[in-house]
């Protein structure tokens, strides 16, 4: 057998590792080097230098050749070529062998090429367990589920035995399906076949019940695996974390630290998001802080939720801060950054970093571009939203029913209510009830109740479940006095079965987070935090504040809705933080629906005769309050 080494390939983009080495006897086998591996042939048969190698009689093939062709095919996705591989194969001695046979079913699987696989599969006359289980998780990797589980009955009416892989990549499918039924008949076969102690399909189906949404069940297999690893903890901090169960993910982390489990970024990864849903900024800084201690890296995907933690959680200094850190930053590490100075209100940093990215050669995407039109919507920068807009076409992004939404909204909030609508009846797609809700939260904003019943109509046509616009349409009605009106939609939402969703306020102390709701009783120091809000309520009425009863949403005399404005749940979370932080220190409080210009101008006055930054998160932005003025520049 000839030795073939190092051959020149100037078409060759591969390095320069061997993929064939000497044989432990010594004898010579053929060397190829990898930048020769898949370099295509001109003007000859086959189409690939190695293989014309082996028609030329240069190299004496074996089936190791075509296996590790096959191989490498597999590894970088070259589907064209390993096609030319299958078919030099087919015409070769080893054409039944079962081994290769099973490695081009499993290429063309991994490579996307279903078709091809299943017709591999159909023509072999002996299929073995692999066979089978290579098929199924090509199925499964490209998302079709049903074909991949539709195997298994007829797999085991042969007789064969499923092993770890054919039940994970099994798993993994019924994770897809829109029910949890196929994933619990396998559960059952798993502890048939005895696998329920494996730690490789325990975490797979840890995986699917997390995947179909059963969280009790996902916890029952992860406290029941005999050992577990890295991958069974991440899975199930991940999921929490997706779902928005922030605590249920934080106290997992602690558990694993407890076990003696070492997190990896994707545990950091996942942690940082489950801090960011709850806005726990202090336990976020802490597990930054184990990260770095731990010798982690700011490594791209890491970086990327580190940032969006701190913006989301209210330190867009700290946010800048791991940007500026990375060891390197992709579009989506400048997404995120955009997105905080978004947020946050910062819409000339915005557009100054977003003017950044393109000087540098960063090519923009569609929610980069949604990013900076959201900046400038609620920055009031309308000239420049309006030019973004338009520079998408410069870079081919499509614009989605967001982008509009963002333009509605970056009219309407500047006032330019009639150019809203022209904007909306002369859009290229259908208008979506986000679309028209843009333009009703604009009326609302103006006091324009025309317009304003005419989008809420559109609104209710489209989405006639969503509680959001009818309440905008009462409070216009509310604020204006009509109360016949707001008693007409209320009795609409009534009858429609919609309701509105109780707003409650967050805020961390001490790495806990409290919850309030307006008129809250509930909490331990109920008593307290009402005292130390009338307190408040006194001072700032001597420096100018004057509560704004056109946000009480209930017919009465001016007392009485006074009163009303008076139990907020912003305000009960701030005067409760006031009572229990140091002072001089921040407050971070959380909200669940866009807070009331009452409530706003109220925390204005309290952050000037209390003398501390209050930043207050809401639907809409972040608002951060000092010396009596907020970033938002009351344009919100």
């Amino acid at each position: 057998m000839c030795t073939v080494a190092s051959i020149s390939a100037p078409e060759a983009s591969f390095t320069d590792l061997e993929i064939f080495e000497d044989s432990e006897e010594g004898d010579a086998s053929c060397i190829i080097q990898e930048k020769d591996l898949l370099r295509k042939s001109q003007n000859s048969k086959t189409g690939l230098y190695i293989l014309d190698l082996i028609d030329q009689g240069s190299i004496d093939p074996d089936h190791t050749i075509y296996n590790k062709l096959l191989k490498k095919c597999t590894q970088l996705g070259r589907l064209r070529e390993g096609k030319m591989v299958h078919e030099h194969f087919l015409n070769s001695k080893f054409k039944s062998d079962l081994f290769i046979q099973n490695t081009i079913v499993n290429m063309y699987a991994k490579c996307g090429s279903l078709d091809d696989a299943l017709k591999m599969f159909d023509r072999m006359s002996l299929k073995d367990m692999v066979t089978w289980t290579a098929l199924i998780t090509g199925y499964s990797q490209n998302d079709r589920w049903e074909e991949a589980l539709a195997l298994f009955p007829q797999m085991i009416e042969l007789g064969l035995k499923p092993n770890q892989f054919t039940f994970a990549s099994l798993l993994k499918a019924s994770g897809l399906a829109a029910t949890d039924k196929p994933g619990r008949q396998l559960h059952a076969f798993v502890v048939n076949y005895g696998y329920n102690s494996d730690v490789y399909v325990c975490s797979s189906l840890l995986d699917m019940y997390a995947r179909c949404g059963r969280m009790k069940d996902a916890q029952l297999v992860f406290d029941g695996m005999v050992s577990k690893n890295e991958v069974s903890w991440n899975s199930l901090i991940a999921f929490h974390a997706r779902k928005g169960e922030g605590e249920d993910a934080l106290k997992l982390f602690w558990r694993m630290q407890r076990e003696d489990f070492k997190p990896t970024h994707f545990t950091y990864s996942s942690i940082f998001s489950a801090c960011s849903s709850t806005g726990a900024l202090e336990q976020g800084k802490w597990i930054h802080a184990h990260m770095i201690k731990s010798g982690g890296k700011l490594i791209a995907f890491v970086g990327n939720t580190l940032l969006d933690m701190y913006a989301k959680a209210g330190s867009i200094e700290d946010a800048r801060k791991v940007f500026d850190r990375l060891e390197k930053r992709d579009v989506v590490s400048w997404n995120s950054m955009l997105t905080g100075f978004a947020q946050h209100g910062l819409a000339k940093e915005a557009v100054e970093r977003f003017e950044e990215m393109l000087k540098i050669g960063i090519l923009p995407n569609e929610i980069t571009f949604l990013c900076v039109l959201t900046a400038c919507s609620h920055g009031g920068l309308l000239k420049e939203g309006q030019y973004y807009f338009e520079l998408m076409k410069k870079y081919k992004v499509e614009p989605q029913v967001e982008h509009y939404v963002t333009i509605v909204d970056l009219l309407g909030r500047a006032g330019h209510l009639n150019q809203a609508e022209s904007f909306i009846n002369n859009m290229p797609i259908e208008p979506t009830a986000a679309v028209w809700g843009a333009l009703l939260g604009a009326c609302r904003m103006h006091g324009n109740i025309e317009l304003g019943t005419f989008a809420a109509e559109r609104v209710f046509d489209l989405d006639p479940v969503d509680s959001g616009p009818p309440v905008l349409l009462y409070n216009m009605y509310a604020s204006a006095g009509r109360w016949s009106d707001a008693a007409r939609v209320r009795k609409r939402m009534k009858e429609s079965g919609v309701k509105k969703e109780p707003a409650c306020s967050w805020v961390e102390i001490e790495n806990a987070v409290h919850m309030f709701v307006a008129n809250d009783n509930a909490h331990p120091q109920s008593e307290e935090i009402r005292k130390m809000w009338e307190k408040i309520s006194a001072k700032i009425k001597e420096v100018g504040y004057v509560p704004d009863t056109r946000h009480v949403l209930l017919f009465g005399d001016e007392q009485e809705r006074e009163a009303k404005l008076q139990y907020h749940s912003e305000k009960l979370a701030l005067a409760f933080a006031l009572l229990n932080s140091p002072p001089g220190s921040p407050i971070r409080i959380k909200k669940n629906i866009r807070m009331c210009g009452d409530c706003h101008s109220a925390i204005k006055f309290v952050s000037k005769v209390m003398e501390r930054e209050i930043i207050v998160r809401d639907t809409n932005r972040f608002h951060h309050f000092n010396d009596g003025s907020c970033s938002c520049g009351d344009y919100w």
